[in-house]
């Protein structure tokens, strides 16, 4: 896969090794993804794992959060590296995180990377002695810790201090803004005390997540300005269908087009009738739209006018679509770079000529009261004109032979 560089020169951060993958500094920004199955029912987080993977995201976290969640990690790692996969595997762990990896050392050691918060690891009194317990363990073998804050779990001894300083100096601070300043300062805090205990600074990464895009930017942008851990982005509880699509995509575009985030993940709401691998192609999305990497040609169409009364165009465009994704799989081994083509399917004599010369293949379609042919470009100059019935089968056999040819 193509790797760019942003418009906005990415901020340097550490880098951080999980598992196989190298997150931070200079490597690409990293597709991540969640399971939602029971962990300790192995099979099915395996076959989810798997999916998801074979989807795209490059580390999956699972979640561990009882003695048989745990007790099930060793044979879901089994499992994956019997299926030929060495996906990084994360164990996601809230209050208890402490014991579970203090009781259950084969996951402790299976698991690729531990994510905490610090949040929810325990009160003042209990905080130091659980953090210091995960810190240990992760020392011991040689794991990274994802350290995330969440404003739906927010520490509340830093919200205390952070609010007695308000009161204290009479600010007129805004709460939100007191909420930013808690998470930022909960996960800069939590990460100082894990390298105090030990841990070097390349086995931490950090997170703050917050369900509001403008308040997500703050934070993160923020959090670049105060540290060089690599850092996860994420819009969290993102909610249903197009509303969280849309909202994710947002905060995400922001920040990576100002060279901040170097992991990423799109939070959906289950939907029963789509895949859980909606949240990866979400994310390749974001980074293919953004120029940044490329996963599967671009295929360019326009969207349509009353010079375009027939919608050949359109299924043309589907069509080709289609063909590409099914093809992709193969393609990815056998045509390398392949992914990085751009495809042009127009449907009018206004921009499809000039559209289809910009794409490294183009067909312009004939619109109303144009002459029923379709030329095709092929590297900024015409290759040939297509008629008759079959143009769809034609255009794929010169798709297919600029591909063998091109991409070797």
């Amino acid at each position: 896969m193509q790797y760019n560089i942003l418009m906005n020169k990415r901020i340097d951060t550490y880098s951080v090794k999980v598992g196989n993958v190298l997150v931070g500094s200079n490597h690409p920004i990293r597709v991540q993804s969640m399971t939602n199955t029971n962990t300790s029912d192995v099979q099915k987080t395996v076959d989810q794992i798997l999916e998801l993977h074979d989807a795209g995201s490059e580390i999956v976290r699972i979640t561990v959060n009882d003695k048989d969640s745990a007790k099930s990690v060793e044979d879901i790692k089994s499992k994956l590296i019997q299926n030929n996969c060495n996906v990084p595997i994360v164990g996601d762990f809230h209050f208890n995180g402490h014991l579970l990896l203090s009781s259950y050392p084969g996951a402790a050691a299976a698991l690729d990377k531990y994510r905490i918060n610090p949040g929810n690891i325990g009160g003042k009194s209990k905080y130091d002695d659980n953090f210091e317990k995960i810190i240990n363990i992760a020392i011991k073998n040689n794991k990274p810790v994802r350290i995330g804050a969440n404003w739906g779990s927010l520490n509340k001894d830093t919200m205390d201090e952070l609010l007695k300083q308000k009161k204290y100096n009479k600010s007129d601070i805004s709460y939100s803004l007191l909420i930013r300043n808690a998470l930022v300062k909960s996960v800069i805090d939590s990460a100082s005390q894990a390298i105090s205990l030990g841990l070097p600074e390349d086995k931490i990464i950090i997170s703050c997540k917050t369900s509001n895009v403008n308040d997500l930017v703050d934070v993160y942008t923020d959090l670049s300005n105060k540290c060089r851990y690599p850092l996860h982005l994420g819009l969290t509880e993102a909610g249903l269908g197009r509303d969280a699509v849309i909202s994710s995509v947002a905060a995400l575009s922001i920040l990576i087009n100002q060279g901040i985030g170097d992991t990423i993940r799109v939070s959906l709401t289950p939907d029963k009738a789509s895949s859980r691998t909606e949240e990866v192609k979400v994310c390749q999305q974001v980074l293919s739209s953004l120029g940044i990497r490329n996963y599967t040609p671009r295929v360019i169409s326009c969207p349509g006018c009353g010079r375009t009364s027939n919608s050949y165009f359109v299924e043309l465009s589907k069509s080709i679509k289609g063909y590409i994704n099914d093809k992709m799989p193969t393609w990815k081994k056998s045509h390398p770079g392949v992914e990085n083509m751009n495809i042009a399917v127009m449907g009018c004599i206004v921009n499809g000529p000039g559209e289809s010369k910009h794409a490294n293949i183009g067909i312009s379609l004939p619109g109303n009261n144009e002459d029923p042919s379709a030329p095709v470009y092929i590297d900024g100059k015409k290759y040939k004109t297509l008629q008759g019935d079959n143009i769809e089968e034609q255009f794929i056999d010169i798709l297919q032979s600029y591909i063998e040819e091109t991409y070797k």
